[in-house]
């Protein structure tokens, strides 16, 4: 009976032992998905962004500067933890001995770069980014520079980042000679060829009025006409993709193109309706390289991500989009070239057309020169040149990265809408679900978007699009090299 006791006694400390094993494994189980602390980033610089866009209204070129640099800062921290990655900007800072490689370090240094960079460029932000630091218990008065510390790591990368972009031709302080002192003002003495009022070269981008919300009117100028540029993060140069020329005037493809816009938009769908708004971006806009860190957060979760695959991803997805918009404004300052809102004026004058009437009217006849693009009386349409489209551009960066980074085209994210809720609130359809299948797709989805929204004709998707697919192919290239991948 003793040996029979002393084996069960045996059995329950064995089984005892495992337990506690298995509860060990568990309490130190690295956080996964929405619980990663690099997520948890993504959706706080989300936030600001929305914010930032509510107070400075939409600036699509320079909200994805920000993003591409503030991720560029958590990379650059995070690289010190790991085994082969090679920093942007800290050069300096040695990785950190393998014992100090955990995740309670990675969180913490990424924390610091992440918060360090955003009250640079958020900074409106600040006091909600403050009480984030605190929600995640580090002190955001720590200023370290202590390399051999997560904190001071954290710190650095940030540092060195603002530091070497002060001056990459952003004008983000205003005080770049030709400008107004404004931040991010244009500094090249770009002046529309036309005015609002008056059009002078129908070929060329012509600003239009905007309700202001209060009674009142005006027409914004061109959005930083500087930003070819400005200096990529990874690509060689703004101009290496530039895209060949658009249509002519005159040219059998112009006119079909700009009759295709026409007939589209008089037979807008529902499912069509919500597409546009969607990708139109908001309530609480994070405009294209805010919309694209959402589809990757939805990445993250769909595929359990840990905190070292989303710095990465959304590293190399925010660094396609930052220079996606530089060569997509090169391209764009380059030919100057009008608006769909302009061109169905021109080739339509005087001749009656169906076309969507304003908010309360719905889809009407009208003459030519009343067409307008399906879209708020306060954001009638971009304001700066038509060719090429950046939504198309940034979206076929941005897929193409996520596909890559997945090695799959597989998607499947699925997102319900009302349409015209943004764009004619009192008459709303029915509630539709719009699927997005493939990165792909999604990427074909938004430049579709904005020709029958109004806002381009089909040539501007389309080279939008192979433009981004080329930016993408290089920045993955170099995003190889950065991961230690490739030399």
């Amino acid at each position: 009976m003793k040996g029979k006791s002393r084996y069960i006694q045996l059995f329950i400390l064995v089984v005892a032992l495992c337990s506690c094993s298995g509860n060990n494994k568990q309490l130190t189980e690295e956080p996964r998905g929405a619980n990663n602390r690099a997520y948890q980033w993504g959706k706080i610089s989300l936030e600001a962004t929305a914010n930032d866009t509510e107070t400075f209204r939409p600036r699509p070129t320079v909200t994805a500067r920000m993003l591409g640099l503030v991720w560029t800062a958590v990379f650059d921290a995070w690289s010190r933890y790991d085994e082969m990655a090679r920093p942007l900007y800290l050069q300096q800072v040695e990785r950190v001995p393998q014992e100090e490689r955990t995740i309670k370090n990675k969180e913490i240094a990424i924390s610091y770069a992440a918060y360090r960079a955003m009250l640079e460029y958020f900074y409106s932000d600040s006091v909600m980014l403050r009480n984030k630091m605190k929600e995640f218990g580090l002190d955001p008065d720590n200023q370290s520079t202590d390399p051999t510390t997560p904190e001071g790591i954290g710190n650095l990368a940030a540092k060195t980042v603002i530091e070497a972009r002060l001056n990459d031709g952003s004008n983000q302080t205003g005080t770049m000679p030709g400008s107004n002192g404004k931040v991010y003002s244009d500094y090249t003495g770009y002046m529309p060829v036309n005015s609002a009022d008056t059009l002078i070269d129908i070929k060329r981008w012509q600003p239009k009025y905007f309700a202001d919300g209060k009674g009142g009117k005006f027409a914004p100028a061109c959005l930083t006409p500087h930003w070819g540029k400005v200096k990529p993060l990874l690509l060689d140069s703004g101009n290496q993709f530039r895209c060949q020329p658009p249509p002519a005037i005159g040219s059998a493809q112009l006119e079909r193109e700009v009759k295709e816009v026409v007939e589209l938009q008089a037979a807008l769908t529902n499912e069509q309706k919500a597409l546009v708004e969607f990708m139109r971006d908001g309530p609480k806009s994070v405009q294209q390289a805010g919309h694209w860190l959402i589809f990757a957060q939805d990445v993250s979760v769909r595929d359990n991500h840990t905190l070292d695959q989303d710095v990465k991803m959304y590293f190399v997805v925010e660094a396609a989009a930052m220079d996606g918009f530089i060569a997509c404004w090169d391209t764009k300052m380059e030919y100057d070239f009008a608006r769909p809102y302009t061109l169905v004026h021109y080739y339509f004058k005087d001749k009656t057309i169906k076309g969507w009437g304003g908010p309360d009217k719905g889809m009407i006849e009208m003459p030519g020169q009343e067409w307008r693009p399906y879209s708020p009386e306060t954001f009638l349409c971009p304001p700066f040149p038509s060719y090429i489209s950046g939504h198309s551009s940034i979206s076929g960066a941005c897929a193409e990265i996520l596909r890559l980074f997945t090695g799959s085209d597989k998607f499947g994210v699925e997102v319900k809408r009302k349409p015209g809720e943004m764009t004619e609130p009192d008459r709303v359809g029915a509630e539709v679900t719009l699927s997005f299948p493939t990165f792909t797709e999604t990427a074909n989805m938004a430049g579709l978007s904005r020709v029958l929204g109004g806002y381009h004709i089909q040539c501007e998707n389309e080279e939008g699009l192979k433009l981004g697919r080329n930016v993408a192919a290089l920045v993955w290239q170099k995003y190889l090299y950065h991961i230690g991948e490739k030399n």
